[in-house]
């Protein structure tokens, strides 16, 4: 699964990595919680250009009663989302890209959990793959969510959790975005664990235990000076 997450490059940085016409404003986070704004990219269908939006983590089904619901759909699951009722919809017609630069999992060590911070080699940004949804309430209340896919983890991640969040190469973000493609037998295949050689994973302080501590710290490794 993926409980916590990092995105820590400014709105410029990834406005020019993402390929963004249209860009909102981001301030650098470093312990993402479930039901707080996250920055998403989608597409719009009749320019094709790709926006970027902050939407609330924890997908809302549109035929939902109470919102709370969206706080028990942080993730979802590759194999399923295709057919489940609260994701089927969007799977076809409203996926996005989920931006972050890192995320968080724990390991039981010693009696206790052992938090590690899980990166690209490189550090650069990257994509979970994403589904997003608009619900609307009885009084006209709009809110727009989203909910990152995982699937079965890769060398690195097994020892940590049994699922990882989908991480999208880049060659692949045209397809996934494309709202003309609703074909899930299309989309399936890109939804893979991202190769190990170019991922790292390393502890990190219990600080990110707290989601209001929100500082770069959240994200040294375990002992550096």
């Amino acid at each position: 699964m993926c409980g916590r997450f990092s995105l820590g490059a400014d709105a410029k940085t990834l406005a020019a990595q993402f390929n963004l016409f249209d860009g909102a404003s981001w301030t650098p986070r470093y312990n993402i919680a479930p039901t707080q704004e996250v920055l998403v990219v989608v597409q719009d269908p009749a320019t094709v250009r790709r926006q970027a939006r902050r939407y609330r983590w924890g997908l809302i089904p549109a035929w939902a009663k109470d919102p709370a619901i969206g706080n028990q759909l942080i993730n979802a699951q590759a194999e399923t989302a295709a057919v489940k009722p609260a994701f089927r919809a969007a799977f076809r017609k409203r996926r996005c890209l989920i931006l972050a630069d890192g995320f968080y999992e724990w390991k039981q060590e010693n009696g206790h959990k052992q938090p590690y911070c899980i990166r690209l080699r490189d550090g650069r940004p990257f994509a979970f793959a994403g589904l997003w949804e608009r619900w609307e309430g009885p009084e006209g209340k709009a809110i727009d969510s989203c909910t990152i896919l995982t699937a079965s983890p890769n060398e690195l991640l097994r020892p940590l959790h049994h699922r990882m969040a989908v991480i999208l190469p880049s060659s692949e973000y045209g397809r996934w975005l494309d709202p003309r493609i609703q074909d899930p037998e299309t989309l399936q295949p890109l939804l893979q664990p991202y190769p190990a050689d170019e991922m790292r994973a390393y502890p990190v302080s219990t600080l990110v235990n707290n989601p209001a501590n929100d500082s770069p710290g959240c994200l040294e490794p375990l002992g550096r000076d």
